[in-house]
């Protein structure tokens, strides 16, 4: 920290970096929900590149109105406000995950698993006992002008597991893992918010440049999903079958009985091998 300020010396090194459009940090000890106090700059217009974190959020969300919770101080808990022409926004939370398993890599030595569509898992190792060190949610606030806008205000929130309890809770025992759990040291939460961002200016760069390329190759590089048989929880509906690609647009592509199917989104289960 710089001068006691929450965040100060990760500010300096943003503002100074190739990262300096993320150099609004805006770092609290408690809040609701960071993504919900983005979606409100956004609304206000709050422009590109304001990166909320909390130490604690009481009340997190994450995908299909789900509760998320972690104890306070033992993850990076951060949402970005981005401003994407409309054909980037599906690529948003890609760009976010491959960043934040570089940063993951980079800090802690070791290469987290990327779950469609928007979890950071470990160990992916195909045994289908993946468990989650971090989500992702991205929501967007399309204006409703009939034109079609120039740019879409999307928020992107993060969590990452970096130092929790030896001991979880039982009923996450088996489902999450934090980064202390898969490394013997100490990684510092700011250190770690400033990788994040420096890779996620690479990919949303490239986003804005019109080259998607780079991203999906890193997504696919990275993926605990792609070459497994899986289940998608749908509307009414489940589709089982093998996750064979992603299209440009970072859908995922399914083999099923019925022939392919493209998935914009829905709740991924890894299915064990047989």
């Amino acid at each position: 920290m710089v001068s006691g300020v929450p965040g100060g010396r990760a500010r300096s090194a943003l503002a100074a970096g190739p990262a300096s459009r993320f150099a609004d940090l805006r770092w609290v000890a408690e809040t609701g929900s960071t993504n919900a106090d983005a979606l409100e700059l956004a609304r206000s217009g709050e422009p590109e590149g304001v990166v909320l974190v909390a130490d604690h959020q009481s009340a997190g969300r994450g995908r299909a109105g789900r509760s998320w919770t972690a104890p306070p101080g033992a993850s990076l808990l951060v949402s970005v406000l981005l401003r994407p022409p409309p054909e980037a926004v599906d690529l948003t939370t890609m760009a976010m995950a491959v960043a934040a398993a570089e940063a993951v890599e980079a800090l802690a030595g070791f290469a987290p698993r990327l779950k469609w569509p928007n979890d950071l898992v470990w160990p992916g190792d195909g045994t289908g006992s993946d468990r989650k060190l971090a989500g992702i949610l991205a929501e967007a606030d399309w204006p409703a002008a009939s034109e079609p806008p120039e740019t879409v205000a999307v928020v992107v929130g993060l969590g990452i597991n970096v130092a929790w309890p030896p001991d979880l809770p039982e009923a996450l025992a088996d489902i999450a893992i934090a980064c202390n759990h898969v490394v013997d040291m100490s990684i510092d939460r700011e250190d770690l918010l400033v990788a994040l961002l420096e890779r996620l200016e690479v990919h949303y760069s490239a986003l804005l440049a019109g080259v998607r390329e780079p991203l999906l190759a890193a997504w696919r590089s990275r993926s605990a999903t792609l070459g497994r048989r899986v289940r998608v929880e749908l509307d009414g509906e489940a589709i089982e079958g093998l996750a064979t690609d992603i299209t440009s647009a970072g859908h995922l592509v399914i083999d099923t009985a019925a022939g392919a199917r493209s998935i914009i989104a829905g709740d991924v289960i890894h299915l064990r091998p047989a």
